[in-house]
């Protein structure tokens, strides 16, 4: 589903525009991030659909 809302031609022009991930805590590391690509699908699902940070992931489990 990443592929088909963030197609690689898109990626390829806004992958080089993002900063560099920062290096994570050795000690209290916290949450992993999620990929940038796979945010940037969730926010164009968002803008596509219509529905609220809160549905999306809901509507997209299930």
């Amino acid at each position: 589903m990443i592929e088909e809302l963030v197609p690689d031609g898109l990626w390829r022009r806004i992958a080089p525009l993002l900063p560099p991930p920062k290096p994570r805590r050795h000690r209290y590391p916290g949450r992993r991030p999620i990929d940038d690509r796979a945010a940037l699908a969730g926010i164009v699902f968002v803008l596509k659909t219509g529905i609220t940070w809160n549905q999306l992931l809901a509507s997209l489990v299930g």
